[in-house]
Parts: structure tokens; C-alpha cells; sequence
């Protein structure tokens, strides 16, 4: 149990998809103008990671290898990634369009998110068993939400903020996400 805990502590805050391994900055950079829509975002990228990760851990474990095509792995991954994010697409036009206008281009774009197929493909190897692969697919979205929500407030605030010109937008943005990243890695200790 408590490898367990260390795992999801790590992925969540330590091992941050986003300010680690940086995966994922494209929703990071363009979602992250509005609390709200970073919201949105996270809770489909939540969704997506944690089912296509067990769609393509059971696909990998039950077809790929008994058939001996692990080869085909990556196709595979990307295959049910695509199936999973038209569906959160079709759900959240359905019943907040509002949302859907303001995540706009990067809603569609979860398919091609790195951090999601990376999620997939590190279950697969660092051989994770099913509790490891659940419980890293919980922390690693969990941690992308956390991020992109407390990014999305400091960028809420700089728009209010004398900024000098030159820094106005992603510059500023991407010395926040820095700052963020040295934050984040001093919580290396914790576990």
C-alpha cells in the first residue's frame, strides 16, 4: 500500500507530467488563459488518460501479447485514445456548449496530447501491474489538473499586472511555468 501512495504522490507532484517531463504543454499554454476552461480541460484529459489507460493496458496484456504483435503497440494506443476523445468531444458539446467553445481546438487535440499516449506507453514500460497502472493513471491527470489549474489562476492575475511589453503573453507564461517547475521540484524530498 505504501508503494502505492509513493506512486501517486510522485506522479502528482513530483514527477508532474507537465513541469517534469514536460508532456502536454500545448493545452498547458493555450487552455490555461481562464480557470475555467482549465478545469474543463483537465477533467477530459482526467477521463481520457485514466480510460484509455486501462483499454490499452487489457489490449496490450490480453491481444498484443498473446499474439505476440506488441510491435503494434503504438497504433494501438492511438487508436483508443482517438476513440475516447471523440467521445468526451460529443459528450461535453452535448451538455456544455460553452465549454466546448472555449477549449476549441484543443479539446480535439487530447488525441495527439503526448502526455496521454506517454501515460499509456510508460504503464506498458515500466511494467506496472494493473493496481500500479491504475493508481499511475489517477496521479498523473490528477497532476495535470492541479498544474494547469494553478497556472491558469497566476495567468488570470497577470493580465491585471503592469507587465513591461516585452513579457506581455507567453513570454511572461513561460517564466511562470519555470518558477512553477523549481516549485514543483523541491517537493523531491517528500518521498
Amino acid at each position: 500500500m505504501g508503494e502505492l501512495f509513493t506512486l501517486f504522490i510522485g506522479s502528482v507532484l513530483i514527477n508532474n507530467i507537465i513541469l517534469n517531463k514536460f508532456l502536454g504543454i500545448c493545452p498547458f499554454m493555450g487552455v490555461s488563459k481562464k480557470t475555467s476552461s482549465a478545469l474543463g480541460m483537465g477533467a477530459a484529459v482526467t477521463f481520457v488518460i485514466f480510460a484509455s489507460s486501462i483499454f490499452t493496458y487489457a489490449i496490450y496484456h490480453l491481444v498484443l501479447v498473446k499474439f505476440s504483435i506488441e510491435y503494434m503497440d503504438l497504433i494501438t494506443f492511438i487508436l483508443v485514445i482517438a476513440a475516447f476523445v471523440q467521445l468526451v468531444e460529443m459528450v461535453i458539446k452535448k451538455y456544455s456548449p460553452t465549454l466546448y467553445k472555449s477549449l476549441g481546438i484543443y479539446l480535439p487535440l487530447i488525441t495527439t496530447n503526448c502526455a496521454v499516449l506517454g501515460v499509456a506507453l510508460e504503464n506498458i514500460s515500466n511494467g506496472f501491474t494493473f493496481s500500479q497502472m491504475i493508481v499511475y493513471s489517477l496521479g498523473v491527470p490528477i497532476g495535470f489538473t492541479l498544474v494547469i489549474f494553478i497556472f491558469s489562476t497566476i495567468r488570470e492575475r497577470l493580465e491585471s499586472a503592469k507587465t513591461p511589453a516585452p513579457f506581455v503573453g507567453n513570454p511572461i507564461a513561460l517564466i511562470v511555468a519555470g518558477l512553477m517547475a523549481l516549485a514543483f521540484s523541491g517537493l523531491a524530498g517528500l518521498v
